[in-house]
This record gives structure tokens, sequence and C-alpha cells, in this order.
């Protein structure tokens, strides 16, 4: 119930923003062509925008045929979790890192990177994987995915104001307001992600860490992608920023700037947070964990034991590859 009220606070607050740029871009009648904008793009976000973000981050489905380890790992931590296995998804990029997706647990997915099966081991992967299902049984993905959507849009409203924003009589700032809203608008709209992913991120951090029992192997698993991260770029995430908060780790190349501005929280406060869960034995550190089938002794294997599947599709970079590396 309290989320559904703090989504819906939420949708109301970036449709006020919406408006309040169509305002200064085109007056009155600009308010409300994107007072329409806003609600035609609340009922696609709903319904389309975890299809959106998988086919703009380069996420491709993937059969339990061609990944039985990473399939049976999902499962068996979603069962944990109390909520329905989600559809798994490969990203295609190097870069280590995970995002969740979908407007509620029956119609979820989780969206690994090529990356964070070739770096991290198998405990690893294992509590990043549980982070995402956190997100996904805290409802934390229709939010995320739907503000990631509304930032994405509002930026471009902002951007067509100032190529093609034509006189305003109601604007009482006239062409000043108008170049405000193109620099302001999408400060506003990150300002937003902000909040919705900060605090989100530690909860899921504690929750991740009950379904996997591991609160240690998923403050390794942060430090790696942290690490490596920063290293190889995201493409689809530089396309599109806007979607970055949906990520485990800030996956663009500035996340070194200042932390004021960033969409994640300190991945070293996260670490610590979750080695004082550890110490405090809330969650058991030594139950048993998910282990994946073996992998075969033919063919190539990630540092971290996985077996290597073929997809069909080029990567990033335009070469052809398995999605292991």
């Amino acid at each position: 119930m309290f989320n559904a009220l703090r989504t819906t606070v939420l949708l109301a607050a970036l449709t006020a923003l919406f408006m309040t740029v169509g305002y200064f871009i085109g007056g009155t009648s600009g308010m409300m062509i994107a007072f329409i904008f806003a609600l035609v793009t609340n009922i696609f976000g709903y319904w389309n925008s975890d299809k959106l973000v998988l086919r703009m981050q380069n996420a491709v489905p993937v059969e339990r045929s061609r990944v039985p380890e990473l399939y049976d790992m999902v499962d068996v931590l979603s069962r944990k979790a109390g909520i329905p296995t989600p559809a798994v998804y490969l990203i295609q990029s190097d870069q280590p890192n995970a995002f969740a997706t979908g407007r509620n647990p029956q119609n979820a997915a989780v969206a690994v990177s090529a990356g964070l099966l070739k770096h991290l081991d198998t405990r690893e992967v294992a509590a990043v994987v549980a982070h995402e299902l956190a997100h996904i049984r805290n409802r934390d993905t229709l939010t995320m995915t739907i503000t990631a959507t509304f930032a994405g849009a509002i930026s471009a409203l902002a951007q067509f104001g100032l190529f093609f924003g034509g006189g305003n009589r109601d604007n009482p700032m006239g062409g000043i307001g108008r170049l405000l809203m193109v620099f302001l608008a999408p400060l506003a709209a990150m300002l937003v992600q902000m909040a919705v992913s900060r605090t989100r991120e530690y909860e899921a951090d504690r929750i991740g860490a009950e379904i996997s029992s591991d609160p240690l192997a998923l403050a390794s698993a942060l430090h790696k992608i942290a690490s490596l991260a920063g290293r190889q770029v995201n493409v689809a995430a530089e396309r599109n920023p806007a979607m970055a908060h949906m990520y485990i780790i800030n996956p663009l190349s500035g996340q070194r700037m200042d932390n004021l501005f960033s969409t994640h929280p300190d991945t070293g406060n996260r670490i610590q947070a979750l080695r004082k869960l550890a110490a405090s034995g809330y969650v058991d550190d030594k139950s048993p964990r998910p282990q994946p089938r073996p992998a075969p002794t033919t063919g190539r294997h990630s540092g971290g034991g996985w077996r290597v599947p073929t997809v069909g599709r080029t990567d990033e970079d335009g070469g052809q590859r398995g999605p292991w590396g």
C-alpha cells in the first residue's frame, strides 16, 4: 500500500514537472499539450517501459537451455524471496553490472551483463541477483523504470523547447524562462532520480543480503563492479543516461564526478553497511547458498566458471561474440 502511494506521488510530481516545462515553452497551450503527453507517458510507462528499457540497454532474453546455471540460481533465490521467477536477460556489455525491471513481480525481468558473469564468482553473482530480486519484491522496479522514462522525456521536451519553442505571451520570463527550463528541467529530473535511487539501493542491499544469506559476497561484488565499471564503457547507458539509476552501480563513465549529483549512494558506504550487517549476525552468513550446476569441461569459460552460450547478436562494438566474453 505504501509503495503504491509513493509511486502515485512520484508520478504526480513528474507530471507537474512536465507541465511546468510545457508552460515555460509554450504557455497555457504548451502546458496542456505537456499534460496530455504526460498522461500518455504514464500509460505507456506502466505497460511498456520495461520492454523499452531492456531494448535500449542492449538486453536480450536468453533461454534456460543456454544458461541453466544462471536460471537455477535465479529460480532458487526467487523462491527464497517469495516471488515468481522473473525472466532472465543478458546485457550486451563487457562492463559488469545488472538491473531489474517490470511493473510487478509477476511481470519482472532481471538483466545481468556479460561482464558481470565474466568477472564475478558464483557467490558474488548470486548476491547481485538477490539485490535485484529485492527491488522486484519491494516493487521498486515500476517506479524506477517509469522514472527513467519520464526523465528521458523531460530532457527531450526541454531540448525541443530550445530549438522549436516560439514566443510565449503567458510566460512572464519570456525567452529567458524557456532557456532556464532547458537547463533546469533535466536537472530537476535528475534530482528526482537521485531521491528515488539512493534510499532504495540501501534497502535493496539489506534485503538482498537476507535473500542470499551472504552480505559479504554482495559487499565484494559491489567493490569489484565499482572498480571495473569506470574502466569499461557501457555504450547503451551512455546513450541513455536517464536510465543509469536502475543499475546496481552507476554505469556512466563520469561517475567519479561530484557525489552530490550521483544517482547512487557512495559504494564505500554501502559496503560498510553490509559488513556491519554481517558482523551483527542479523543475516546468517553461514547458511547454504544456491549453487549453479558445474560448468562443462569444454568450451570457453569466464573467471566465475560459467558456461558460455552463443547469442546470435552483435555486441556494442559491432563484433560477434558470446555473451560471456
